[in-house]
């Protein structure tokens, strides 16, 4: 949309936020944000206006991993957990959208309420524990979503049952493989989340390898990629960057949600009293660039590294850019920023890339 409208909607928003979704549970707002823009693609008017205003900048389109993406810039996995809105998001502006994380099996989550604002942080702090309704129901989704010739690029993060053992990962992963995989144009394998029990003790090495070597073998021409935590220690992410390298997968995604409680400036009491699971937004920015440069140090450059973590502005899309990142993903600053926030870093993008082009004639 028009840089006046853009600004218009923008505010209208921030009101809205202030006054309504900041005072409402944050799992209920968005339910009625996640309806709406659902619902998008079946008004054909607004849809054809929107999409008109919020398409990415065809200059700032890159082919990695053997798919062309038409922007660098995506939505993160956490949004659309169940592949329902992948073309409402895709007329907002996002040029990927990663599903899920979706499961083999069918379960509800974590005990509610497990989604917490800190407003003054421009944070969430989540325990989903991958709500869905399992890998099947999904497949059946992903495959209408692709007959959409206007569609983003689908990318689906597959993680592991809680019903199912940590023996039993590999066979569990191998059946969401198996169902999402031909509807996939790229697979994440999700390791990392904090509210799954046992499932971050998946980025052990000696259980990893298994694991992502089954499933690249399982998911046969489709990329696949693998989800890492911000909280492993430098000699960890080197090692599974070798280990990625070394299996064959397409890449890495650089970051999860942290388990940590730092630097925050809501006050302390009201975070304990939020609970466990993980911090996602502002907070996390600086140790999200640092595993982003840490990864790219440690993978070559053809390799697809997606930064993800505290990215709000399109300064920060940029600033992942020049750290190494090949693709980037914000989700978070999406509840705070509201429904033009990809409009709005596609049009700084554009702009961006309009005055490199002419300081490079």
């Amino acid at each position: 949309m028009s840089g006046i409208a853009e600004r218009i909607v923008h505010a209208g928003y921030g009101v809205v936020f202030r006054g309504v979704f900041a005072n409402m549970d944050p799992e209920r707002a968005h339910h009625l944000a996640f309806g709406v823009i659902r619902a998008l693609p079946s008004i054909p008017v607004l849809s054809g206006l929107v999409e008109r205003y919020s398409r990415p900048p065809a200059q700032d389109g890159v082919t990695t991993m053997g798919i062309h993406f038409p922007s660098r810039f995506g939505l993160a996995a956490g949004f659309d957990k169940d592949a329902r809105a992948i073309g409402g998001l895709g007329l907002l502006g996002f040029g990927h959208v990663e599903v899920g994380t979706i499961t083999a099996k069918a379960q509800p989550g974590n005990d509610r309420p497990r989604l917490f604002r800190l407003i003054p942080d421009r944070a969430l702090i989540n325990r989903m524990g991958f709500n869905n309704h399992g890998a099947a129901a999904a497949a059946r989704r992903l495959e209408r979503a692709r007959r959409n010739p206007g569609r983003p690029v689908i990318g689906v993060n597959i993680g592991k049952s809680r019903v199912v053992d940590v023996a039993d990962a590999t066979d569990d992963y191998l059946e969401s493989t198996r169902l999402l995989a031909p509807f996939a144009d790229y697979l994440a394998v999700n390791v990392s989340s904090p509210n799954t029990p046992g499932l971050r003790g998946l980025q052990e090495l000696d259980q990893l390898r298994p694991l992502l070597s089954a499933v690249h073998d399982a998911a046969g021409r489709v990329p696949v990629l693998v989800k890492i935590a911000p909280d492993l220690t430098d000699e960890q992410i080197d090692a599974i960057a070798g280990l990625a390298v070394d299996i064959g997968l397409a890449g890495i995604i650089a970051n999860n949600t942290t388990i940590e409680r730092s630097g925050l400036t809501t006050p302390a009491p009201e975070v304990e009293a939020m609970g466990a699971g993980g911090l996602s937004g502002a907070p996390l920015a600086a140790r999200s660039l640092d595993v982003l440069r840490r990864v790219r140090a440690a993978v070559p450059s053809s390799f697809c590294v997606i930064a993800v973590g505290g990215v709000t502005t399109e300064a920060d899309v940029q600033a992942r850019i020049e750290a190494g990142a090949t693709l980037v993903q914000g989700y978070t600053a999406f509840l705070y920023e509201g429904p033009t926030w990809a409009t709005r870093i596609n049009r700084l993008r554009r702009r961006r890339l309009r005055r490199e082009a002419r300081a490079a004639r």
